[in-house]
């Protein structure tokens, strides 16, 4: 009974004071696709992502009420620093979804004029000039969600008197944006403006705060709308604990219990819940992280990232250095990256699964034919048809060689001048389940093995590599076949052997595959790379860094004549992968259970154009 009554004693408190319009609420993860095409459009930086903000504390003058229910203190405010938009997971201000829709259109439009935010109050009105004055649809759009701001904004008649200066000046700067150059200072914060957009938070660095079960990129299955709007990226800071004793400890012996008492512990649950994590993480607004490190753990917490050198593949020489794009700086660091080949020496010998037959048949029949082009060959002792451009050089000639009378068109099937690089993403992200019974891995394994029968069938020079990564500093490249190897047992047994691990370093992956395929002599050189998510790493690869990484390495591998062609199982790889690989650049397979059967289609059709 008074589980219940407690339960409806809250459900009322919350009635009486919530400001937001429920029924009308909108959600930024439909509208993502739309709102990142629109910020591209206005000009917003293309390396940049859409993402859900983290709320934050606003110290806001509450009543009675609001404070009884607890409300009112924290709210997921709109802001931007260099590698995303934050904007609130769910807009529910207004009491139309026609207007928080409109709403978000309007931070973004503002997002892509105001790449920063020094002075909130004088930019924000810096930045509605501008927009109004360029778009006159933005000015109405402006004015339409002004009214309808003020009406729901507190009365100015009950509030202290610095507070009321405080919301007439934004009350002005709303209505007429550039008219108020200050904010007055107040005890409090004002209520939160909807319209404009807030500072950086004011702190060394974010720490990054996933949902996911086994690392920072995995993610198992289908992710729920509140999964994914607990994608956020917490405040921290760091602490100096470097002193060993801060303080004078004093306790009492007598205090002690003595070894033959009993202490009565419950071990029923499990005291390493990862749920438990993730709510605390969720519910805090400023995760404190130690500057103190321990060489030696660091060291051991380092070791224990890798496999120990007996359980892992061999090593192919002593590694690769290579260079990384510095998006800030607008270069090239030198030797940033060490990639390190590895062989899979151990992996026995398999025959193609049961399981891939059928599927591996009907693409040897789809392929059979791709291999061959038809060549014209002119001046042939016979033919299907006559070459009259030969005849007529013989005939003009001074001197005939009736002996020689080759005046004939053949046609011969010819191998095709092509060659293709598959690279495939071989990081733990890929641990995540597809199904009930089937992994990511599991798909990328099969499609990798499928798509080699039907290659092999064409004779198309083709080499296969994975990669994945633990920092800049060791940087997997799994050989599975190079080019001058023959399709096998064995490759298909260094393919059977691949599993997930690391993380996605994928700028260098790429390098290294483009200066393999600058050795082919071929003429037409494709680069496929296989993946199931965005550049990452633990370092700064995360992020933007990762992002403009990328996509410098596959301008290099076009300015080299090399097709780069991405093929992924994201469900927001339509975010990002224009920008990488361009429009017509990438294929995004929605169901990842057909990826064997839509990677060699999709072959087919890049391999013809």
């Amino acid at each position: 009974m008074e589980e219940f009554i407690g339960k409806v004693w809250d459900r009322w408190v919350t009635r009486q004071v919530t400001s937001d319009f429920t029924s009308a609420s909108v959600n930024l993860a439909d509208l993502q696709a739309e709102l990142t095409l629109y910020y591209r459009a206005l000009g917003g930086a293309p390396g940049k992502t859409l993402e859900p903000a983290d709320t934050r504390k606003v110290r806001l003058r509450r009543t009675g009420m609001q404070r009884v229910a607890g409300s009112h203190q924290r709210f997921a405010l709109p802001w931007q620093d260099d590698r995303s938009v934050r904007l609130p997971s769910s807009l529910a201000v207004f009491s139309s979804a026609r207007l928080n829709t409109s709403l978000y259109y309007w931070l973004v439009a503002v997002a892509a004029h105001l790449p920063q935010v020094r002075d909130w109050f004088r930019d924000n009105q810096q930045a509605v000039l501008a927009l109004t004055s360029s778009y006159p649809g933005l000015n109405r759009q402006y004015k339409e969600l002004v009214a309808e701001l003020m009406a729901l904004r507190p009365s100015i008649e009950n509030l202290p008197e610095d507070l009321r200066r405080q919301e007439l000046a934004v009350a002005q700067a709303l209505r007429n944006p550039g008219l108020r150059a200050d904010l007055p200072s107040s005890a409090f914060d004002c209520f939160p403006v909807w319209l404009w957009l807030y500072p950086t938070p004011p702190t060394l660095f974010s720490v990054p705060v996933s949902t996911a079960g086994s690392g920072p990129e995995s993610e198992a299955g289908e992710r729920s709308s509140e999964q994914q709007t607990l994608q956020q990226r917490k405040q921290a800071q760091r602490i100096d604990d470097e002193h060993e004793t801060d303080g004078l400890l004093v306790f009492l012996p007598d205090s002690l219990m003595s070894w033959t008492e009993q202490i009565n512990l419950d071990r029923c649950q499990d005291d390493d819940s990862d749920d438990d994590f993730e709510q605390i993480a969720n519910d805090i607004d400023l995760i404190t992280v130690s500057r103190q490190r321990k060489a030696n753990a660091a060291k051991v917490k380092f070791d224990l990232d890798l496999p120990a050198a007996e359980n892992d593949e061999l090593c192919l020489g002593p590694g690769i250095r290579l260079p990384e794009w510095h998006y800030k700086q607008g270069r090239l660091r030198l030797d940033a990256c060490l990639l390190q080949p590895l062989l899979a020496d151990e992996a026995e010998p398999v025959m193609l699964p049961a399981h891939l037959r059928q599927t591996s048949e009907e693409v040897k029949q789809k392929f059979s034919l791709l291999g061959l082009r038809r060549t014209r060959l002119r001046g042939q002792p016979d033919g299907q048809d006559l070459d009259l451009d030969a005849w007529l050089d013989d005939f003009s000639r001074p001197l005939r060689d009736t002996a020689r009378q080759n005046f004939f068109l053949d046609q011969r099937q010819t191998h095709r001048d092509f060659c293709c690089l598959i690279l495939a993403d071989l990081s733990l992200s890929t641990e995540g389940y597809v199904n009930d019974d089937c992994q990511v891995i599991d798909v990328i394994r099969d499609s990798l093995m499928v798509l080699a029968e039907g290659l092999n069938q064409t004779r198309d020079e083709f080499a296969i590599y994975g990669f994945s990564s633990v920092r800049n500093s060791h940087v997997r490249y799994q050989l599975m076949k190079n080019f001058g190897e023959p399709y096998s047992d064995r490759v298909r047994g260094r393919i059977a052997r691949i599993k997930p691990g690391f993380y996605t370093r994928m700028g260098a992956a790429i390098r290294q595959s483009t200066r393999i395929l600058e050795m082919q002599p071929q003429a037409h050189r494709v680069l496929l790379l296989v993946s199931d998510g965005k550049p990452n790493d633990l370092d700064q690869y995360e992020g933007r860094y990762g992002i403009e990484d990328t996509r410098q390495a596959i301008i290099e591998a076009q300015q080299l004549g090399i097709t780069p062609y991405c093929v992924t199982v994201d469900e927001q790889g339509n975010d990002y992968l224009p920008y990488l690989f361009g429009r017509d650049g990438f294929a995004v397979v929605n169901d990842p259970t057909q990826l064997p059967k839509v990677l060699p289609r999709i072959y087919l059709n890049v391999s013809t154009h």
